[in-house]
């Protein structure tokens, strides 16, 4: 998946209808529809062609439980058109082909853990996206699946750019509660439904997804999970699982620029100038959320990162 071609004026129109709607009516789904089921799914392919003849994969996780519905609603009505068009115009990586996912929490029992769009590069993601289910649910266990994206980016992806070019994509989850605990065989089988011989730690699912995405959770300190956790005790979770990666964002309205903003600094664009290059409190977000993020060379051709 993957032709076509971002439409600004057709983001506008969508947009100018959507923004003041309520989550509600923006996600009108009410159960997980079978084509953003990831259950017994081969391939979600990010593939070069006529229109992107140099794809780059970016998938966007959302958690979807409890307090999180705001923030997937500025998305679907606000940020998604800033999320393409800056990087369309801003050019960290070429030809961007966007999937979103949606985590929910497989351990408390929820019905859609995960959801999964395919890969786009134009307007048809706005409608994958907003057919998703948010199911709002979660559990008492003070972490969600944010694994479960790591698992299916690494074993039911394929993208073109790390196939043919040793260029890594990019990978962002979201939320607001700690890491999570291990990630068992019968839940990978449930969910996905893969039979696997044991269970994987979400060290080892983290370090299966880095070999072809570059990885980042971003700690969402608006939630109910950091306000009632504590926003320093899940950062130092994240930050022990992930170092740098782990990115903390106090304003979730300034999302999509966080995350084009994250992409050109690993790229290899000036942290400074990056942060600067964003007007009033947007600037002020994004230098607190990329701060501690240093990238001293990207090889390209395999794409790895050293720091």
């Amino acid at each position: 998946m993957g032709g076509g071609s971002w439409s600004a004026s057709d983001w506008d129109s969508y947009s100018k209808v959507s923004a003041s709607k309520p989550v509600a009516s923006v996600y009108k789904s009410r159960g997980m529809k079978d084509e953003l089921n990831p259950y017994g799914v081969k391939l979600r392919e990010s593939c070069d062609s006529v229109d992107n003849p140099e794809s780059n994969a970016i998938i966007v996780a959302l958690d979807v439980t409890g307090s999180m519905g705001e923030i997937a609603r500025n998305i679907a009505t606000k940020s998604l058109g800033i999320l393409f068009q800056e990087i369309l115009d801003r050019k960290p990586v070429k030809d961007p082909h966007l999937m979103f996912m949606a985590i929910g929490d497989v351990a408390a029992g929820d019905r859609a853990p995960l959801q999964v769009s395919q890969f786009e590069a134009d307007n048809r993601i706005v409608e994958q996206l907003t057919d998703m289910y948010l199911e709002g649910g979660g559990g008492g266990n003070q972490f969600e699946s944010y694994h479960l994206p790591w698992y299916f980016a690494s074993m039911k992806t394929s993208i073109d750019c790390f196939k043919k070019r040793g260029k890594k994509g990019y990978l962002f989850t979201m939320g607001d509660e700690n890491p999570p605990g291990p990630l068992t065989k019968e839940h990978i089988s449930k969910v996905i439904g893969d039979n696997v011989e044991r269970d994987y730690t979400a060290a080892e699912l983290l370090q299966m997804a880095e070999r072809s995405y570059h990885v980042f959770h971003i700690i969402i300190e608006e939630g109910n999970g950091c306000k009632y956790d504590g926003v320093d005790s899940i950062t130092k979770g994240w930050t022990d699982l992930m170092g740098q990666r782990a990115i903390r964002l106090s304003d979730y309205t300034k999302l999509s620029e966080v995350i084009v903003s994250l992409i050109q600094v690993t790229e290899g664009a000036d942290k400074a100038k990056v942060a600067k290059s964003w007007s009033g409190d947007t600037s002020l977000v994004v230098s607190r959320a990329i701060g501690d993020l240093t990238v001293a060379s990207t090889d390209i051709k395999s794409g790895v990162v050293r720091l």
